[in-house]
């Protein structure tokens, strides 16, 4: 996130949003603010609510209660103003394959008042495309057609992007290139960039912040570092009887360790616990032969959240 976001009026705010459906709370008073500058990520496991919030924040559904401020013009009352601010790309952008990429974008442009051809290459330049630009979609990758449609949603300068699973069918090459245009977009163009995503290790890399959902309720915003930090360490510990030592942890400490091999055994614990492990161990004639701690994931931390539940 940029050093002066903190300071800056929120781009997007959630005030106690929630939804209803058949009498069943989906969705169960978030409140949260997302900033200009910043990549913003969801996370939750299935049906925690990460794509219902986001059908809100774009007015494709309504809330029961609440409300949802972009640039500080409200959906409810303001819904034109409010949604001029923001792109969106929800997974695979469609486009017309007949059609050159700046064909597909002339064609976009036309539909919004004020979209010059000094802009439409302007976004070009921006993700990339120059040099393909006047070849047809047919011809593209998935990744290029990803970056043509990120193109597309910023056409009308949106302070806003919204991508639901944008990473969905591309390969390593064009998920890492795509991560490159997002950081761009927050830090150069100060844009405030929503991202939903299943892949744990991607959100780790992309995201500044993310927010956490659980059956429709906010767990908590973080940056990710704040995030991985938090909850027990992991220690991985060279030993001379790995299923043994294993044992005596679960008996002595309580503590659940995994022993992947013979000599090796996996121990989460709290950092100033460590020293309690170790005397354990020595104490019942473990020999120990080195002592790591490991350093934890958003993936290892999501699932100590979550109970182990998948994400979306």
């Amino acid at each position: 996130m940029s050093n002066n976001a903190e300071a800056n009026k929120p781009s997007v705010r959630l005030e106690h949003v929630s939804k209803r459906i058949g009498g069943k709370t989906i969705i169960d008073d978030l409140s949260f603010d997302i900033y200009s500058g910043e990549v913003f990520g969801f996370l939750g496991p299935n049906g925690a609510g990460k794509t219902t919030t986001i059908r809100m924040i774009v007015g494709l559904m309504r809330m029961s209660q609440g409300n949802i401020y972009i640039q500080g013009h409200s959906i409810k009352g303001e819904f034109k103003k409010a949604i001029r601010q923001v792109g969106a790309i929800v997974e695979n952008p469609e486009m017309y394959k007949f059609l050159t990429g700046y064909q597909n974008l002339l064609h976009y442009a036309r539909m919004i008042p004020g979209i010059s051809k000094d802009r439409i290459m302007e976004v070009v330049k921006l993700v990339e495309l120059q040099d393909r630009i006047h070849e047809k979609v047919k011809r593209y990758s998935l990744g290029m057609r990803q970056r043509l449609g990120v193109a597309q949603a910023l056409l009308h300068h949106p302070s806003v992007l919204i991508l639901d699973e944008p990473t969905n069918g591309l390969d390593p090459q064009g998920i890492h290139d795509l991560r490159n245009y997002m950081h761009k977009l927050s830090r150069e163009e100060n844009v405030s960039v929503i991202v939903s995503s299943h892949l744990l290790t991607e959100m780790q890399l992309m995201c500044d912040r993310i927010g956490i959902l659980q059956k429709g309720k906010l767990i908590g915003v973080e940056t990710v570092s704040e995030f991985i930090e938090k909850g027990a360490a992991k220690v991985r510990m060279q030993v001379d009887d790995a299923r043994l030592a294993a044992q005596i942890v679960k008996d002595k400490l309580s503590i659940d360790a995994a022993a992947p091999d013979e000599t090796t055994i996996e121990v989460p614990v709290d950092h100033d616990k460590i020293p309690v492990v170790i005397d354990t161990l020595v104490i019942s004639k473990i020999k120990i032969y080195s002592v790591i701690t490991v350093a934890k994931s958003l993936e290892d931390r999501f699932l100590e959240v979550t109970g182990g539940k998948s994400v979306e």
